[in-house]
């Protein structure tokens, strides 16, 4: 499997110039069954991160494109009563699919927005007192523009808790965007990449990810951060419980990535900021990008 692994970034990474962490960190996501936001300016490559991590899994993929009149049946789907046999029949919004690309969603209101709530979480949806298995894998790539951008409803922060991890890809360095304007990386729109894998081997995959052992010492040392979020005054929104387990599963898919069966101290250092930034909040507001979960991570020492 980790042959595969190694095949499925070179063909991301060859998409994606000079992202390999964050292909990383979206392929940790995927492999932990969880959920991931991007939050960037416009044109920095989400939709082509979403795009080829779907084509390259061999997963079935869909777009939709949030905007302020948007309705929840739009995402969901709706009942239309059939009048030759007299009865509602449910027509599957763009939800029923592998991975959804909710591009855009914090242009989206509110009730919009938490359409999405119990997909994410409960992998199915309830229309008039029915409810709808999601397909499995069911996973839904978000993508935010910043807050301070016209037209935008901040998510909330119980939306913001289905989210397993947030990224930002951030600007390509000159090399990469060098080799995009000679035409040498692909566009979104000649985007057609080759599915590595099939359903039966990304099942393995995050059976795998689940079988990883973490010693006492890792998960004292995780429990260690969280209880510093809880009880050092410094967070007005500290960790939950429910975060503490996501962290741990994000760890053990990137202990699988790395080739090993069991979790280190370093795996959850990698995806600790990507796990939790979007999870804090400080007593003050002056904070930028990261530095709370910085803080946090570098205030706990792995070794004590």
């Amino acid at each position: 499997m980790h042959n595969k692994i190694a095949e499925i970034f070179k063909q991301l990474n060859s998409i994606l110039l000079g992202k390999e962490p964050q292909t990383k960190l979206a392929l940790v996501c995927l492999l932990a069954d969880g959920h991931l936001l991007i939050e960037d300016l416009p044109g920095m490559g989400k939709t082509t991160l979403a795009s080829a991590l779907a084509q390259t899994l061999g997963l079935d993929y869909r777009r939709v494109q949030f905007t302020s009149d948007m309705l929840p049946a739009d995402i969901l789907g709706v009942s239309i009563f059939d009048a030759v046999r007299q009865q509602f029949n449910f027509h599957q919004g763009p939800v029923f699919c592998q991975v959804l690309l909710a591009d855009e969603i914090n242009r989206a209101s509110p009730k919009t927005q938490s359409a999405l709530l119990e997909a994410m979480e409960e992998r199915q949806i309830s229309i008039d007192s029915d409810s709808y298995l999601l397909p499995v894998p069911f996973f839904v790539i978000a993508t935010q523009n910043p807050l301070d951008q016209a037209g935008t409803f901040p998510l909330p922060e119980s939306q913001l808790d289905r989210f397993m991890m947030r990224i930002a890809l951030g600007y390509p360095d000159q090399e990469a965007e060098l080799a995009m304007l000679k035409g040498e990386t692909f566009s979104n729109k000649k985007l057609n990449l080759n599915a590595l894998i099939d359903l039966d081997t990304l099942f393995a995959m995050q059976k795998a990810v689940r079988a990883v052992q973490a010693g006492d010492n890792v998960l004292h040392y995780l429990l260690r951060l969280i209880n510093e979020s809880r009880y050092s005054g410094t967070y007005a929104n500290p960790l939950s419980p429910r975060c503490s387990k996501i962290l741990l599963q994000a760890a053990k898919a990137m202990a699988f990535i790395n080739q090993r069966d069991y979790v280190i101290p370093e795996d959850i250092q990698a995806v600790f900021i990507a796990v939790t930034d979007h999870r804090l909040v400080g007593i003050s507001s002056n904070h930028g990008d990261n530095v709370l979960s910085r803080t946090l991570l570098d205030s706990v020492d792995p070794l004590a």
